[in-house]
């Protein structure tokens, strides 16, 4: 009998077209997520009358924001392009309503962080100041209210595409973003706060880097053959820093980050660093998927047999 045929390749060509994206889509991935952290952070903070952690949570959410929005600007090539993309409203559509929650999120995000300013100038401020300090609260409130929406839909959006890395991690992605991106604002709020009031930073710092590495676990196991992708050149180097990086963070936080201000920086560094790595490490992962056609067809097959076995195990 002759041997059945082993997939190799579709005559060297890949078979899904890898996305055009640069290094502004990762960076927007990573700087949305800690900007919706940051604005949770920072009403928590406002609830508990802890000043100095909503002042660094508030100024922290407006600059991931701002810094996002122009990684995602500059990816399209003209700002007209992003304002476009509002002409309607889809549903359906990740990117359309990613586009929608970025710009609600983003105003609400920056009054915020302008009343933080404000509060601060010397005495007397303008009307306008004034208006902006009372503003706040609400501004960081609505901002908090819209950041879970916003860590978590671009893992929706990368899920949604034909790559197949990124569709077969379609269950637990957002997870992982959302997670991560707790992570990341816990330890953007522990580099700049005093350990006094850094205490509910570390505690989400801590839980958002103990659920990540949980789902990306999970997710690794979910993936099938998509998984190899994650342990291939640049991405394994990424994620090994990656899970590197934020279980030294969380050890850090949990062993000295409440007793000394430099441990407490460098772990809330390591954070924010561990959860840039993972969102490139799956952004590589992804690509690396599409250029190789063997992660489209052998899963494709295996799907196929295990319908044909089952409808014959139902017949």
């Amino acid at each position: 009998m002759v041997p059945s045929a082993t997939f190799a390749s579709y005559y060297g060509r890949p078979i899904v077209k890898a996305a055009p994206w640069e290094v502004d889509i990762p960076a927007y991935l990573f700087l949305g997520g800690l900007a919706a952290g940051s604005s949770l952070l920072a009403a928590g903070a406002d609830l508990g009358n802890l000043s100095e952690l909503r002042r660094v949570a508030r100024v922290g959410a407006a600059a991931g924001a701002a810094a996002g929005a122009a990684a995602l600007i500059h990816d399209l090539g003209k700002p007209m392009r992003f304002l476009n993309m509002m002409r309607t409203a889809k549903p359906t559509s990740p990117m359309s309503v990613g586009t929608w929650i970025l710009a609600a999120y983003a105003p609400v995000a920056g009054v915020a962080a302008a009343g933080e300013i404000a509060a601060m100038l010397p005495r007397p401020v303008p009307i306008a100041g004034r208006l902006l300090a009372l503003g706040a609260r609400p501004a960081g409130l609505v901002a908090a209210l819209l950041g879970p929406a916003l860590a978590a839909y671009t893992g929706v959006l990368l899920s949604n595409t034909a790559t197949p890395a990124w569709h077969a991690a379609r269950r637990e992605l957002p997870f992982v973003f959302a997670s991560s991106a707790a992570a990341s604002a816990g330890g953007l709020a522990m580099v700049a706060t005093g350990v006094a009031q850094a205490a509910p930073a570390r505690r989400m710092g801590v839980g958002g880097a103990a659920a990540a590495l949980a789902m990306e676990w999970r997710m690794e196991r979910s993936m099938g053959l998509s998984a190899e992708t994650l342990h291939l050149g640049k991405a394994k180097r990424l994620t090994d820093a990656s899970r590197a990086l934020t279980m030294g963070g969380a050890l850090g936080a949990i062993l000295f980050g409440g007793r000394n201000r430099r441990v407490a920086q460098v772990s809330g560094a390591a954070l924010v660093a561990g959860s840039l790595c993972t969102r490139l490490a799956i952004f590589e992962a992804g690509q690396e998927s599409a250029r190789d056609p063997r992660y489209t067809v052998v899963p494709q097959r295996q799907r196929l047999e295990r319908r044909a076995e089952a409808s014959a195990d139902r017949g």
